[in-house]
């Protein structure tokens, strides 16, 4: 009797960590631009998937675990990688207005050096763990997350689930829209949507470190 209403428990934490988590991850935000783009570009578009989806899963445990506690000990580091995070999306809010107004940033692109597999894969952690978002996505996990006792990890393999869900639906889903690519002028539709989200996106964080 009391395996059973303690798998009902835990798959009650389960389900609210899933609904957590689709609730914290799907928007439309940096790291989605970034993977939208790649799956698009048809381009390293698995590795991306599996890089964000093990860098989430892996700080989704460890904040229900307690990362949440270490954070708050240490101010400077939520201030840290705000701004670190303000200067890595301007620069590559930066890179996406160049190619809009340069062109050139389609599938030829695919050939390029810039395009590399490392390159991409440094920019997808990057997209993942220079995001003061991100940061804050798992403060909120492990404050919920306490509210479960001895089902928190049910309740963050909740939330690792929906979060490999959005990933891969965003990277293999994006692989769809490549036929809509083929011309020149609407990649650089893509990249300039992309250079503004990303600067509002660091002009906002800005706002809020000066504040």
């Amino acid at each position: 009797m009391f395996s059973i209403i303690s798998a009902s428990t835990g798959l009650a934490a389960w389900f609210s960590g899933a609904a957590t988590g689709i609730g914290l991850f799907a928007v439309v935000g940096a790291q989605s631009a970034f993977i939208l783009r790649q799956g698009i570009l048809r381009k390293h578009i698995v590795p991306v998937v599996a890089t964000c989806a093990a860098i989430d899963a892996v700080f989704i445990f460890a904040s229900v675990a307690g990362l949440r506690t270490l954070i708050q000990a240490a101010p400077w580091l939520t201030s840290a990688v705000l701004w670190t995070g303000v200067a890595f999306l301007a620069w590559y809010a930066l890179k996406s207005a160049r190619r809009a107004i340069a062109g050139g940033g389609g599938m030829g692109e695919a050939e390029s050096d810039d395009g590399s597999r490392r390159a991409v894969l440094m920019a997808a952690v990057g997209f993942s763990l220079i995001n003061p978002h991100f940061w804050l996505d798992m403060m909120v996990i492990g404050s919920i997350a306490e509210n479960f006792g001895n089902d928190r990890m049910a309740y963050a393999a909740g939330v690792v689930t929906a979060s490999c869900m959005w990933l891969t639906a965003q990277g293999l889903g994006a692989r769809l829209l490549a036929p809509l690519f083929n011309k020149p002028g609407t990649w650089r539709v893509l990249d300039g949507t992309i250079a503004v989200i990303l600067s509002i996106l660091a002009l906002t964080l800005a706002v809020r470190g000066v504040h």
